[in-house]
């Protein structure tokens, strides 16, 4: 699945936060300065192709947008990418990398290690 772009990602936030709505709706909650009903229109329909959006109808021109993929499969297909693409599929070269760039400490890392280890008895 080919991943969202940033104002596709933008407006799928919206349709997760509130499970599905209404054009009127996902634009309402977009924030400032929002962008035109039409581009949200246009951008839900191409999300729709793609399969992040379901689009049931309601009446004769009105339209529910609903997520067709959840926020936990999509960040995880997002992490997967990244791994793959920027780590040569590696987890522990992430892990690395980011230790060598102070963003993890050796003390965040262990109680990690505990966490994954209480999870998986």
């Amino acid at each position: 699945m080919n991943p969202l772009t940033r104002a596709e990602e933008e407006i799928m936030q919206q349709v997760w936060k509130l499970k599905g709505g209404f054009l009127r709706e996902i634009v309402e909650a977009m924030p400032e300065p929002r962008p035109h009903q039409n581009t949200v229109a246009t951008l839900l329909k191409i999300m729709a192709e793609k399969g992040f959006i379901k689009i049931e109808p309601y009446g004769k021109r009105a339209f529910k947008y609903l997520p067709g993929i959840s926020r936990t499969e999509y960040s995880k297909g997002r992490v997967n990418s990244l791994v793959r693409r920027f780590y040569e599929g590696s987890f522990s070269n992430v892990v690395s990398a980011m230790v060598k760039d102070n963003n993890v400490s050796i003390a965040e890392l262990e109680l990690l290690i505990k966490q994954l280890k209480k999870e998986n008895k």
